[in-house]
């Protein structure tokens, strides 16, 4: 069960569009930008501080956690943008991947986001990230939208901290 409800925005202005299909996508912050990952992949949503925890010391995925009877690795998303703070009130993204259940750390959770495939912009200067799906402009704001699967499948270049 999540916990808090996540408040929804939708993509009120968009060009004529290709195709009435739209996808929602949970939108988060990291480092002052906003990201967002398909919403199909969210188990749910928790607080850092309602995990029970264990191995906390040492590489990003070397923290693992237990909720719901689960073990899980959880990989500290803003390790990667500085050190990060370890609120209790921080939010995690529990994951369902093709490889099983993850945990993200973010530092905010902003909402879902609602759009459609014309709304999405190729990325200019990321031809190497294939876990780069493209940015989004959404009612001024930019969303930068990721396969979350690609991503989490990416080895870590250097060791970084756990949640």
């Amino acid at each position: 069960m999540p916990h808090a409800s996540v408040p929804r925005a939708s993509v009120s202005r968009y060009p004529a569009p290709r195709s009435s299909a739209s996808r929602e996508f949970l939108s988060f912050m990291l480092d002052g930008q906003e990201y967002g990952l398909d919403c199909a992949r969210v188990q749910e949503l928790k607080l850092l501080g309602s995990l029970e925890r264990f191995a906390t010391d040492g590489e990003i995925i070397g923290g693992v956690a237990l909720s719901h009877g689960v073990i899980m690795p959880v990989v500290d998303m803003r390790a990667a943008t500085g050190p990060g703070r370890s609120a209790p009130d921080t939010d995690v993204i529990i994951l369902r991947l093709s490889s099983g259940i993850v945990g993200m750390v973010v530092e905010s959770v902003t909402g879902i986001v609602h759009v459609r495939p014309e709304a999405v912009q190729p990325l200019p200067g990321a031809p190497g990230a294939g876990y780069l799906i493209g940015i989004a402009r959404i009612d001024g704001r930019k969303v930068v939208l990721i396969d979350i699967d690609r991503l989490m499948s990416l080895s870590p270049r250097r060791p970084l901290r756990a949640a």
